[in-house]
């Protein structure tokens, strides 16, 4: 059955679909109008406005879209880099990750094996690599050059790594100050740390100023490393430290400057706050002034206060006591006669060593015990005491032995003194020049001169090279047991050599024996004119009085005079020579430098005329080839000049068939004419045309 729907309704349905459509239509127009510009001049200006506010205003983020306009554009925009050439900052410990981290492990296992010259080596390949090393791996290298006394090595690699822009840290610097100070050159270390303050973007450590003090207390500059601590306490760089104060008064205990010990340990305790000062290692150096100034209860007092204190763990002792700062109190026991008490702090420490959490002995203590067993001449109780090392698992290195070795020598004790050398080689620990000096002195005092030549050779057998310090216990071994040509021989074996030379010892033992032989007085002369003549020594007055009072008891104090003059004048001559030597190398080197020029300005002229023989020959045969092809071009026109020649004459005919020709031509001349006029006649008519045409519709 078909709907039915009333044409009305439909018509009203339709309408008002209609209706609605139009208002929508309508509407969206004015909208579109409404987000429009009239022209384009509005939509420009809208355009600027907009990037006006887009370079005032910051874009709005969920972090700060409750900040209003004004504080946004009042915040301060940070400063760029005033320096761009300002010192980099070091890398942090995070970069030691993926393969940087795999190239530190690979040469810290290089290190182990104690393969340096590799370590080194690799580092350096490293650096323009793709995986550079860090300042960590950098420094791992120089410490294990540094243990090893390489400094040479180690300063070479710091000035490597300074040159390919590695960032150094406060461990780098600290490096480079101990390499300095391990040489003796205090000077130019502290001319580093002052550039260090000034140019570094990081700050000195207690470390680094462990290291400067005591590289200047060890060579006696007590007045700047003084200094250097106040400077660290007014810069407020560093708090107060005790180790650097017990450099300092290590420094004063060797000086004998007691009162200053005391002063320091009392000025650390207010800079502490006052009461017990918590790191032990001050303990020792302050009995030490104690004992020094004659106060010998109060130091047994502070001994006392010093044991209660550190008594129990680690943890709940208010004095913290390692085995250095042990060391330093029984070193201060033993050394003022307190033997009773040492021993006991030895059993203590002892029964307190429980490593790795508590180390209270190491091969020091043990070195420290065998002083005072043989400051008793207890030597059989110094040996058992030596022996001892292995229940704690200490090894002794070769200074213990050279200790112990030294003690026993001193004491006539050269075959147990034997006995350890012995051992010692057998162990694999390998004795140094010490070791041998110390054998060498005491089999002279046992009279065995033969055997202490035979330690001299074999030290040098083994590879170690004596110093003049070495060679003068022989010279002075030999004199003493009268073998004094065989001295001479060994103290000219020793001015002919270039990596040592004699110094005012080595005349001074040799000038000795010969006075006192009472019959070698010429020989003793010339070894005095000798050590006058050596540029690298300066004569001692104590030397001069020794000689002028042996040839006065002689009566020939005028031979000295002479000997005198005779030294003055070849000095100038030697003087003179050397200037007039120096002169004619200069001019020498003048001349060769002369030679080398005209030999480079002839060089220069002869490639100069090579290359002009070249051009020219170049340019002969270019002229050449041109006058060829002239001479062949000019035979050419002479042969069809010839060739003209031999052509025979025309005939009648062909004059006439020529005539008929130009006729021909100059009919066709007159047609073309004619045509051009008759087109110049018809385009005069057409103007005509044209003007009559304009005129009329004008």
């Amino acid at each position: 059955m078909a709907l039915s729907v009333k044409p009305s309704s439909f018509l009203t349905l339709r309408l008002k679909t209609l209706k609605s459509t139009t208002i929508r239509q309508t509407y969206s127009l004015l909208t579109l109008r409404q987000l429009s510009f009239a022209t384009p001049e509005e939509a420009a200006a809208e355009r600027r406005r907009r990037k006006r506010r887009l370079r005032i205003e910051p874009p709005v983020t969920s972090f700060r879209h409750n900040q209003s306009q004004q504080q946004t554009q009042q915040r301060p925009r940070p400063k760029p880099n005033q320096n761009p050439n300002a010192p980099k900052l070091p890398e942090p410990v995070t970069v030691l990750t993926d393969n940087r981290l795999t190239l530190h492990n690979r040469i810290l296992t290089l290190i182990r094996e104690n393969d340096l010259d590799e370590a080194a080596l690799l580092t350096r390949h490293s650096i323009y690599s793709n995986c550079r090393p860090t300042v960590f791996t950098c420094n791992a290298v120089m410490s294990a050059q540094l243990r090893q006394c390489r400094h040479a090595d180690m300063l070479s690699l710091h000035r490597f790594i300074t040159q390919a822009s590695v960032a150094p840290n406060v461990v780098t610097y600290n490096l480079l100050f101990q390499a300095y100070c391990d040489v003796r050159k205090t000077d130019t270390a502290m001319e580093h740390f002052r550039i260090f303050l000034s140019d570094s973007p990081v700050n000195p450590s207690p470390t680094t100023y462990r290291i400067l003090v005591k590289g200047l207390v060890d060579n006696g500059k007590m007045d700047q490393a003084v200094e250097l601590k106040d400077d660290m306490l007014s810069k407020d760089l560093c708090p107060p430290d005790p180790i650097v104060y017990n450099h300092l008064m290590s420094g004063f205990v060797k000086s004998g400057e007691s009162e200053k010990v005391v002063a320091l340990f009392e000025e650390l305790q207010e800079k502490l706050g006052g009461g017990l000062v918590c790191d032990g290692s001050v303990y020792g150096n302050l009995m030490n002034g104690y004992f020094g100034s004659g106060m010998g209860d109060k130091a047994m007092e502070v001994y006392k206060e010093m044991i209660v204190a550190s008594a129990g763990n680690s943890l709940s002792s208010k004095v913290r006591f390692g085995a250095v700062s042990y060391n330093s109190v029984l070193e201060a026991l033993t050394k003022h006669g307190k033997y009773k008490d040492a021993m006991e702090l030895f059993e203590r420490m002892m029964n307190e060593h429980n490593p790795p959490t508590k180390i209270t002995v190491n091969v020091g203590t043990f070195n420290v015990m065998v002083d005072g067993f043989c400051a008793q001449e207890m030597f059989d109780e110094a040996i058992v005491m030596f022996g001892r090392m292995g229940e704690k698992n200490c090894t002794p290195d070769t200074l213990s032995y050279n200790n112990l070795i030294d003690k026993l020598g001193m004491n006539g004790k050269v075959e147990q003194s034997e006995v350890l050398y012995n051992e010692m080689c057998e162990r694999n620990i390998n004795p140094d020049e010490y070791t041998y000096v110390i054998l060498v002195e005491a089999c002279f005092a046992q009279n065995r001169p033969d055997d202490a030549i035979g330690y001299f050779k074999k030290m040098i057998e083994v590879g170690l090279r004596p110093n003049a310090n070495a060679h003068n216990t022989v010279i002075a071994g030999m004199t003493m047991v009268g073998k004094i040509d065989q001295a001479k021989d060994l103290f000219d074996e020793l001015v002919g050599k270039e990596d040592v030379s004699p110094n005012i010892a080595s005349y001074d033992i040799l000038l000795q024996a010969y006075i006192e032989t009472g019959n070698r007085l010429d020989e003793a002369l010339k070894l005095f004119k000798d050590a006058l003549m050596d540029e690298g020594v300066v004569v001692t007055e104590e030397m001069k009085e020794l000689i002028l009072k042996t040839m006065r008891e002689e009566d020939k104090e005028h031979e000295l005079e002479e000997l005198y003059k005779r030294v003055e004048i070849e000095k100038a001559e030697a003087l003179a020579k050397a200037e007039e030597e120096k002169a004619q190398a200069e001019a020498e080197a003048k001349e060769e430098e002369e030679r080398k020029k005209i030999e480079a300005a002839a060089k220069a002229e002869a490639a100069a005329k090579a290359s002009r023989a070249t051009i020219d020959a170049i340019l002969g045969k270019k002229k050449v080839v041109e006058a060829e092809e002239e001479g062949e071009l000019r035979e050419a026109s002479e042969n069809l000049s010839k060739a003209g020649e031999l052509v025979e004459p025309k005939d009648e005919e062909g004059e006439l068939v020529e005539a008929a020709a130009k006729e021909d031509e100059e009919g066709e001349l007159v047609e073309v004419a004619s045509e051009e006029a008759k087109n110049e006649e018809s385009g005069s008519d057409n103007l005509s045309e044209t003007i009559k045409v304009s005129s009329m519709s004008t």
